[in-house]
């Protein structure tokens, strides 16, 4: 086996930003490759804001020049703030993808899951509206493969389009809610030689009612012989206990959907219907919930199953760590480009936080340890691509 190539610093990804700031500026002086490394890290060590950055910067200085030269000293709050506020997102965003590239592993039928979040710290009260991102999450990589703005849930239609454009999506699985089930969406999706699963509900109207029509009556419980109206389809179950909860969750998917498309003439890829129901109990409540699903997958009960929970499982493998663990809601960043450029930087330092493959720690948890830790951090680094920089001392 060949031994694999080293990685490239990851201060090497940002050497070709376009500088924001003027020859004239007088806060130029500090390179803009230490001050971007410098937010990242301190966004690790739960910066929230300008003024965290440059005390982040301050209280490491030391550790800070094993990497980078820092001739001009710690840059001010100030150099921080006008960076990222003036500096074009795409930059940011090619640098974090070229990254994503070069680390990612290659995996078999990997599913892209594509949904939005708001980000309520950036709440305009002028114009009503807060940021919101639409993210594409590689959910085996466990990585952010692109993110598009839109000023608000509803747009989601219009930026998912855009956002598919940038990822590479063949031979993957592309998972979207209920916003994004469209023909058109579904159409793009398969063109680029990569499946979908869409999630059904009201806005879909007659689809929607059309496959909850078709599984109505389906008992999982009941033995095969009493499933006669349903000439094929298969099925799979899991069960998961833990936080005072059990929840069983049976899966179904057909590809008797001959009379759909004959009814639906603009829904031209779907091979397949599905239906996940779910029961949970937690003391003595019990819930019981259906949701059901136009797919381009062929009928394989178990593939299914997989990009159904995969996609659930975004909200706590992404959003709600943002949340939690870097504070996002609580970001009151929200001049021009700021907020979208340092929703990166929280994606580009959750990535870092994951690079420990061996920790049994919370996200939390390994963030304070990166924080309090110089020696930890610093193998963080480097087995996430950051390399020591020779120019330093």
């Amino acid at each position: 086996m060949e031994p694999k190539a080293a990685r490239k610093p990851i201060i090497d990804y940002f050497s070709e930003v376009k500088d924001p700031r003027t020859n004239r500026n007088k806060l130029r002086k500090y390179p803009l490759e230490e001050v971007i490394i410098i937010t990242i890290l301190a966004v690790i060590s739960s910066a929230k804001g300008w003024e965290d950055i440059e005390r982040y910067g301050k209280a490491k200085r030391k550790w800070l020049e094993k990497f980078l030269p820092l001739a001009e000293g710690i840059p001010k709050h100030d150099v921080y703030r006008l960076v990222f506020i003036k500096l074009n997102p795409q930059e940011i965003e090619k640098c974090f993808m070229n990254w994503v590239r070069d680390i990612k592993q290659s995996i078999d039928r990997e599913v892209i899951a594509i949904d939005g979040k708001s980000v309520r710290g950036t709440f305009n009260a002028e114009s009503g509206k807060s940021l919101h991102l639409v993210s594409a999450w590689a959910t085996a990589n466990r990585l952010i493969f692109g993110q598009v703005k839109t000023d608000e849930k509803g747009n989601e239609i219009t930026a998912i389009p855009h956002l598919l454009e940038k990822i590479a999506l063949e031979g993957s699985i592309v998972t979207i809610d209920a916003m994004g089930c469209q023909h058109a969406i579904a159409e793009q999706i398969v063109s680029k030689k990569a499946d979908y699963v869409f999630s059904l509900k009201g806005n879909q109207g007659k689809l929607h009612e059309a496959v909850e029509e078709y599984w109505e009556g389906l008992d999982f419980n009941a033995p095969a012989s009493a499933q006669e109206r349903y000439i094929r389809f298969n099925s799979s179950s899991t069960h998961d206990t833990g936080h005072g909860r059990e929840e069983y969750r049976d899966y179904a998917i057909s590809d008797d959907v001959a009379w759909l498309r004959k009814d639906f003439p603009l829904w031209k890829t779907i091979r397949s219907i599905g239906m996940a129901e779910e029961h949970r109990q937690a003391g003595e409540k019990t819930t019981t919930e259906r949701r059901y699903f136009v797919t381009s997958l062929e009928a394989d009960a178990e593939l299914f199953a997989r990009a159904v929970r995969s996609h659930w499982g975004i909200e706590n493998s992404l959003h709600y760590v943002l949340d939690v663990a870097f504070g996002e809601d609580a970001c009151r960043i929200k001049k021009d480009n700021g907020p979208e450029n340092m929703a990166f930087i929280r994606k580009i330092a959750l990535t870092l936080a994951r690079s420990d493959q061996e920790s049994k720690s919370s996200m939390v948890g390994r963030l304070k340890e990166m924080g309090w830790d110089n020696d930890y951090l610093e193998r963080m680094l480097f087995n996430s691509g950051f390399g020591e920089n020779p120019s330093a001392g």
